[in-house]
């Protein structure tokens, strides 16, 4: 019972809607990224290094034997690093996309936080505590005066 009870704290929270809604950016992200990093990066990469295809890159280990008809009867065994340089390049751009996102949203969030700024409309409890610190600051300095 105690479950069921967290559960819907959880879900009427909004905390399942924020994770859906991040869920879905994130899977909608992820193919824009692989998008990019295959039809835009590769592409000239590929041509600078003289037309290789870094997908297709393999070390291979054991070559495919093939029968008298031409179908495989060992498979080949290979370790693609293609794939790993393209997913690498993925990481590296998904980072760098969340790196500049977050500090963009850090200094919107120290804008907004700034009681000083005018430009920016201040969050009520950030002005509250504005006013009680200098509030506080004047309360110390007349106490200071009357010792």
């Amino acid at each position: 019972m105690k479950f069921l009870k967290e559960f819907k704290e959880f879900a009427v929270k909004g905390n399942m809607m924020d994770m859906a809604i991040g869920i879905i950016i994130g899977a909608a992200f992820n193919k824009l990224i692989g998008v990019l990093v295959k039809k835009v990066f590769m592409p000239p990469l590929s041509l600078m290094t003289d037309g290789l295809n870094y997908q297709d890159k393999k070390y291979v280990l054991r070559e495919a034997v093939t029968d008298a008809n031409g179908e495989a009867t060992v498979k080949e065994v290979a370790i693609e690093y293609g794939i790993l340089f393209e997913t690498f390049l993925d990481f590296l751009i998904v980072g760098l996309t969340v790196f500049l996102v977050v500090k963009g949203m850090n200094r919107l969030r120290a804008k907004a936080q700034d009681p000083k700024n005018k430009v920016v409309s201040t969050p009520k409890d950030i002005e509250l505590l504005s006013h009680l610190t200098e509030l506080m600051k004047e309360q110390n300095a007349l106490l200071k005066k009357k010792q």
